[in-house]
């Protein structure tokens, strides 16, 4: 067992797995990542709902895959059921979805952590953290850690073993040490999900834990708490899942997968012989509703769900991802809300209730079930939960996820009081990078919000201060145009490559694209159709197809290469706009405050903003104008004063 390394990343989650991918990555062959979980064979296990995507979290999933992440190649080999979501509306806020085989999900993800050799993966909880001068400098690990291999073959494909009727767990043999470790590294990535100080309720029933079937982390809360982070807690829930089997599932109305699903991500499925998209049978959903019967249940059982009544500590609950209690109080005039049920795997007979993520008891949650149309015979195969946690509160970060009180600590995830997988992919990501660059002494990464949602999210997390798990949505983005799904590779992966991230294979795509687009622009911009008007004038008409500018052009060209040209046409002149709008405010946005005592030096600005640059500590000019409290004319002051500073450093 190795005890140095560059590295070291916290939790196997879906944070946690693309920190380690992405610091593997930006080291190199030569440089050395740890990743401590507590159960190895649960890495990038899908908690909730087994999707990927969405509105504006399916153009995150294509962020993290421009950066050569591991969700969006992940979520391609084991898709179920592809759709994209907003087709009604603009390309600027479609958003690519995929249910997943739960369980080849999973499996994938840590078949690619395996064919990773400097990726050490190590059974364990953390302790504490050893500290240098103020710094990180590694963690300490309990007697019986160990490091694991998988007994399967990285290269093998996991579809050779589908047949199998529930799909294995990536079985993992152990050499455990009898005596605490210590793991020495200059940068540590804390991905704790909901796991610090995890307690799950459904009803009365306490259980501690951050998930069915694991233990909560009980010492990281106190470990940060004696640092001098400042905590929080937030709550969230799932629904029941039900058997299949046991539901009307042909007489319910149903929801297909897409004729000609998208792929996430840029890369070929690796698990294939062929090029053959989609990999697995594609499945469909079910419809069915609450009912009038079903609300007045739950309202006369409000006093026994620890998600409403009160028991439990944390006082806010996803407000966009409401418990069907707070739909049934919030919403008291609607006689019926959606439900959907999602087959989780092609394997099992597991069905997820999308729409009543519940923490009512046991046999209230049989009830309720059974009062659904197409429901009257559920049964229930694993009943829903709430879970309260414990976070920390992100205006202690720094927008590249290091923390600000700690230099060599980063922090990816639900421990920032986020809430989703892709949230959390697209923040491990990051911290996976930044921690790799800060030990190579290279500077650190910011996106910035005209670059990606990653950007926007990393920015409203170090200038807000979240009452409730952040989600992210299109409406958050204020330069959606330019952050479109289809357009990820042309904003990110040339940066990525600059960073280590981008493969050679990836590299190559993106050239080859990057060349036809290029190509695309050009052909369209020289032909001409009838009437004198150019070809790019003539794609955007609205009434005008895919189909119709393929027949004009000389030559093959790839069908979504030309959708792109077609958007970017349509999209011409507000683009322009806020492309200029970007220009205007590029050096206020990017402008480092290197100094984050400068506020309190500055004379003349509000004792408002002054308390909320002190908490807040920005980075930048931009997120200094960003935060609650600070004016226009505080900003003014501070670039002024900031101005002067430079000035006599120089």
């Amino acid at each position: 067992m190795r005890f140095d390394y560059d590295v070291i990343v916290i939790g196997g989650g879906h944070a946690g797995v693309e920190a380690a991918w992405a610091a593997s990555q930006a080291l190199g062959e030569n440089g050395h990542v740890a990743l401590v979980t507590m159960r190895p064979d649960r890495m990038a296990a899908m908690s909730c709902n087994p999707a990927i995507g969405g509105l504006a979290k399916g153009q995150m999933v294509r962020e993290v895959d421009a950066m050569g992440g591991l969700m969006g190649r992940a979520i391609d080999a084991t898709g179920i059921m592809f759709r994209m979501l907003n087709t009604s509306r603009g390309p600027a806020v479609r958003g690519p979805r995929a249910q997943a085989d739960r369980y080849l999900y999973a499996a994938e993800v840590q078949r690619l952590i395996a064919t990773r050799s400097n990726i050490h993966v190590i059974a364990a909880t953390v302790d504490s953290f050893i500290l240098e001068d103020d710094r990180i400098a590694g963690v300490r690990l309990p007697a019986g850690a160990g490091q694991v291999q998988p007994r399967m073959d990285p290269g093998t494909s996991w579809a050779e073993v589908l047949p199998d009727p529930i799909w294995p767990s990536c079985p993992l043999d152990t050499d455990r040490v009898s005596d605490p470790v210590q793991l020495h590294s200059r940068a540590v990535v804390l991905t704790t999900g909901t796991f610090m100080r995890g307690l799950m309720h459904t009803g009365e029933h306490r259980t501690p834990g951050g998930r069915v079937n694991e233990p909560a982390a009980s010492t990281m809360s106190d470990t940060l708490r004696g640092l001098g982070f400042e905590l929080g807690r937030l709550k969230t829930g799932t629904p029941p899942r039900l058997r299949r089997g046991s539901l009307d599932w042909d007489d319910m109305p149903g929801q297909d997968a897409d004729a000609e699903p998208v792929a996430f991500s840029d890369l070929p499925v690796a698990t294939l012989p062929t090029a053959h998209f989609p990999v697995l049978p594609q499945v469909s959903c079910r419809l069915t509703h609450t009912t009038p019967g079903m609300h007045e249940l739950i309202r006369q059982n409000l006093h026994l769900a620890p998600m409403y009544n009160g028991e439990i500590e944390a006082e806010h609950g996803p407000r966009y991802c409401p418990s069907i209690e707070d739909k049934v109080v919030r919403f008291h005039d609607r006689e019926q809300h959606h439900v959907f049920l999602e087959p989780e795997s092609l394997h099992t007979d597991e069905i997820y209730c999308n729409g009543i993520s519940t923490s009512l008891p046991a046999e209230i949650q049989e009830q309720m079930v059974r009062a659904m149309p197409g429901c009257s015979r559920a049964e229930i195969f694993r009943h829903g939960y709430a879970v309260e946690y414990d976070m920390v509160w992100p205006h202690q970060l720094d927008s590249t996820t290091m923390t600000k009180r700690l230099e060599g600590l980063f922090l990816a995830g639900q421990i920032n009081g986020t809430s989703g997988y892709e949230e959390a992919a697209g923040q491990g990501l990051l911290a996976g990078l930044n921690a790799a660059r800060m030990v190579k002494g290279a500077s650190l990464v910011r996106l910035a919000r005209d670059e990606a949602y990653i950007g926007v999210m990393l920015d409203d997390l170090v200038t807000k201060t979240p009452r409730e798990p952040y989600r992210m949505f299109t409406s958050r983005a204020e330069h959606r145009l330019l952050l479109r799904a289809d357009n990820a590779d042309a904003r990110l992966t040339p940066m990525a490559r600059t960073w280590g991230l981008a493969c050679d294979v990836r590299w190559g795509a993106w050239c080859s694209r990057r060349d036809s687009l290029e190509q695309l622009h050009a052909l369209t911009g020289s032909m001409h159709v009838s009437g004198g008007r150019t070809l790019r004038d003539y794609m955007r008409r609205p009434e005008v197809t895919i189909d119709d500018i393929l027949s004009r052009l000389p030559g093959d060209f790839d069908r979504d290469l030309v959708g792109r040209v077609m958007i970017d046409a349509r999209y011409e002149g507000y683009v322009r706009r806020q492309r200029a709008q970007v220009a205007r405010r590029s050096d206020i946005d990017r402008r480092g405050i290197p100094d984050p005592s400068l506020a309190a030096r500055t004379s003349g600005l509000r004792a408002e903003a002054a308390e909320a640059l002190e908490k807040f500590r920005p980075a930048t000019l931009g997120q200094a104008s960003r935060l609650a409290g600070v004016t226009p004319a505080d900003v003014t002051l501070l670039a002024v004063a900031l101005h002067r500073s430079s000035g006599l450093k120089n």
